[in-house]
């Protein structure tokens, strides 16, 4: 750890410092060694009891992973009486979570109650969830490959707020993550061991359970080793916890090391064989193994047949004196580190080492073997009062609840609107970069708190006015150069106060740092209001990620630009098509798709203060296009001003109202798609028929408006009523068509809402390049083919 990381926290701990209390030396591992199994005991019969015991009336496999408990006790155990300091944070791979829970318990931070509610309603949840369990979880699990990296970008969110806040606390976390090794085939894993923005933080922390099993078979040993190397080669400090203070005792011993190339060589599918085969056959095949069959049969042969499987059993992640060794070389690194802790899956069960005990349980025989085995004399033990085991996790259980109050909201006043005038003809993608540059300009105590990130397209996504502004945030002034004296659209001066954060080319990056600069208030005492931009098609490339970020109820923006098939000739591979509907069905984020500059002002400053308050994500999806302002008429009434501005954060407005006509239909349309619905409007004039144009500025706050509206119809509500701010009550019930540069789903329902026929426009085929006008003629969204649409409506209804 550097200097500046080891500062102590108000409270006078050592946050970087080994936990005291309980004894040191052997004394200490005695009693870790009795927490240990107070933790596996309760852990395992936590899962026996939800899978055998609990009431299942609907007969689903309940779960849970009693082998994974087992092969991450001594690490977790470990981590949590002898490393971690009240300001650390910790990622618990996803399978321990009985373990965590376990010894949450012990430490006297969850109720007893809850130890047998596992995977049930409002019980402790499957996998560690900082908003849906009641002890309290540093960053929530689930999907593998995401929860582990989740500190990483912590950490780096953590020093962004250091940097940007001169009141901040200095930065003393540390970041730790307890990984499955299997974890470490996800590609989002060494999407952030590459990223280059991480690559300094000595404080975070892997430490990676390396059972040698997957889901389904013995992991082979050369992973291990490539692991290694593509570790060290991105600036990682790669640290071994192979073997225990047993096994090395025994490599020091004359012929030692014929033991540990014995071991080195054997496959793992052999050495996890030999772990479950009796003594006798481990004194045969053990010498197999050797270049020297007979010496080692020889020194093997000194240890009788209860120490011999003890030694040979070892291994360094189950051995408290390896892994506190290996913490302290971790602490001396100056940069990130990863711990290779080896164990056996099943450790201590009668299920070890079995390559198919991913989700075997225990039977009620195993189970009461297994208490006996470890002297357990209570359903939910504790340690005995006044014991040095009962000692420690009074003290550790007291400690680890300094900083665990939930932090208030800030009041943040953010305007309703900046006044802007916009020029004739503008994109939203534009307009989007000319707000910031406004917020930063007029609105400085909002603009302090924005800080904007992305993956490598920051000017091509409009952020050049903003960066030029504020500058980038890098921890360390640029290099000294020559002077460019050339005139530049975007000038990159990077500095500790700078408020955009620039991130390699990865999506899955972006989001994941979103995600934690979202949680800066919760976590560093410090309201962000992060906002990211990317292009829009890639939002699927990185799915999974966003999606959890409004998981863990982190509150940022995300401005996919440009989208759908407008842009044109950038081909099918980059014009997005089943984004829409993504903003719809993702919870705990507000989706909008405005058309003009005006309406985005509104919307931009709306989703400000829905992040302000904790309330929401938000995703705005822009375009390139440039699209005539001049087609939205602002009144000059106030009072009728703020109504439109009110509509369009709801979600939708009257853009152009229908004249007088026997046969009348609604054309609903979002985004850029409104100038082509104004173009058939005065197409349908001609035939005598007469449209609404409805622009829809968030099909997500309208479908919410409807299904609101839905849920009240035991009351009397007319749920197709909700749009009665809009559409005059003549024409609710009128022909609809929808037009959207996306999928039609995503207004495919307003027919159903308003209790009307509806013929839904959009994109449901990959694009290609081609003009705006060929490529809108071609998949039905131009004016013409909107029109059609509309007659036809009111022909089949």
């Amino acid at each position: 750890m550097t200097t500046r990381s080891k500062k102590k926290t108000a409270d006078g701990a050592a946050v970087n410092g080994r936990a005291r209390g309980g004894g040191d030396g052997a004394a200490r591992d005695l009693a870790l060694d009795r927490i240990q199994d107070l933790v596996l005991w309760i852990a395992v019969r936590m899962v026996h009891h939800a899978n055998s015991e609990r009431p299942n009336p609907d007969g689903i496999k309940v779960g849970g992973h009693q082998a994974s408990c087992a092969s991450a006790v001594t690490i977790l155990t470990s981590l949590v009486f002898d490393l971690l300091g009240p300001r650390d944070r910790l990622a618990v791979k996803p399978h321990a979570s009985p373990i965590f829970h376990a010894i949450q318990y012990l430490l006297g931070n969850l109720d007893q109650r809850y130890l047998t509610t596992l995977r049930d309603f409002k019980g402790l949840q499957a996998y560690p969830s900082r908003t849906k369990d009641p002890d309290y979880v540093d960053f929530s699990l689930g999907s593998v490959g995401l929860g582990a990296i989740a500190p990483n970008f912590a950490s780096l969110a953590e020093q962004y707020v250091h940097g940007r806040f001169a009141d901040a606390p200095e930065p003393t976390h540390r970041f730790v993550s307890t990984l499955g090794d299997a974890e470490l085939d996800e590609g989002t894993v060494w999407e952030a061991v590459i990223e280059p923005a991480l690559a300094t933080s000595p404080r975070v922390l892997w430490v990676v359970d390396v059972n040698r099993q997957s889901l389904d078979r013995v992991i082979p040993g050369i992973r291990v080793q490539v692991w290694r190397e593509m570790l060290a080669a991105n600036g990682w400090r790669v640290i071994d916890a192979k073997y225990g203070s047993l096994l090395e005792e025994a490599f020091a011993r004359p012929n030692g090391e014929l033991l540990r190339e014995a071991i080195d060589s054997m496959p793992n599918e052999t050495y996890q064989r030999l772990v479950r085969e009796p003594v006798d056959v481990l004194r045969e095949w053990l010498p197999r193994y050797s270049r020297h069959s007979q010496d080692l049969a020889r020194l093997i042969g000194e240890w009788d047949d209860e120490h011999l499987p003890r030694v040979f059993q070892n291994l360094g992640g189950h051995d408290f004196t390896t892994l506190r060794q290996a913490y302290a070389e971790a602490d001396a690194a100056d940069r990130p580190s990863i711990i290779f802790a080896y164990t056996f899956k099943g450790w201590r069960l009668p299920t070890v080492g079995d390559p198919q005990n991913h989700s075997v349980l225990l039977s009620n025989d195993q189970l009461e073997d297994f208490r006996k085995q470890l002297a357990i004399t209570d359903t939910w033990p504790k340690p005995e009062a006044g014991s040095p085991e009962a000692n420690l996790c009074a003290e550790i259980g007291e400690r680890s609840r300094v900083g665990k109050k939930a932090a208030s909201v800030p009041e943040l006043h953010v305007p309703d609107a900046l006044g802007h005038a916009y020029p004739r003809s503008m994109s939203t993608q534009q307009a989007f970069g000319v707000m910031l540059v406004g917020l930063a300009r007029e609105w400085p105590e909002v603009a302090e708190r924005m800080v904007t990130v992305s993956p490598d397209v920051a000017s091509s996504t409009n952020l050049g006015g903003w960066i030029n502004r504020v500058g980038v945030w890098n921890e360390e002034e640029g290099a000294e150069t020559p002077e460019d004296t050339t005139q530049r659209a975007l000038n990159w001066r990077e500095h500790e106060g700078g408020r955009h954060i620039q991130l390699g080319i990865s999506e899955s990056n972006l989001f994941m740092l979103l995600g934690q600069l979202g949680l800066s208030h919760e976590l560093f005492d410090e309201l962000l209001l992060p906002i990211g931009t990317l292009y829009d098609p890639f939002i699927a490339r990185a799915l999974e990620a966003l999606m959890y970020g409004t998981y863990v109820d982190s509150r940022f923006m995300v401005v996919g630009t440009p989208s759908g098939i407008s842009l044109s000739r950038e081909g099918g591979a980059h014009q997005s098509i089943v984004t829409p509907p993504i903003g719809i069905g993702v919870p705990g984020m507000a989706y909008y798709e405005p058309c003009f500059a005006q309406e985005l002002e509104w919307i931009v400053l709306e989703g400000l203060r829905l992040m302000a308050r904790r309330e929401s994500s938000v995703y705005l999806r822009l375009s390139t296009k440039r699209i005539d302002q001049s087609l939205l008429a602002l009144p000059e009434d106030p009072a009728a001003l703020e109504r439109l501005r009110r509509q369009v954060i709801d979600g939708a407005h009257m853009l152009s109202p229908a004249g007088p006509s026997d046969d009348t239909v609604n054309l609903f349309t979002a985004g850029v798609m409104a100038e082509e619905a104004i173009k058939a409007q005065a197409l349908l004039a001609e035939e005598g028929v007469a449209a609404n144009v409805i622009n829809v500025t968030s099909p997500d706050r309208l479908f919410q408006r409807y299904r609101h509206a839905s849920m009240r119809l035991a009351e009397g509500a007319d749920a197709g009523r909700f749009l009665g701010d809009v559409l005059p009550p003549e024409a609710a019930r009128a022909p609809a068509v929808t037009v959207i540069d996306g999928h039609p789903q995503t207004l495919a329902w307003l027919g159903g809402a308003l209790g009307t026929r509806c013929l839904p426009l959009g994109v449901s085929l990959y694009g290609q390049s081609g003009s705006q006008a060929a490529l809108y003629s071609e998949y039905r969204i131009d004016a013409e083919n909107i029109a059609a649409a509309c007659l036809g409506a009111l022909e089949v209804g």
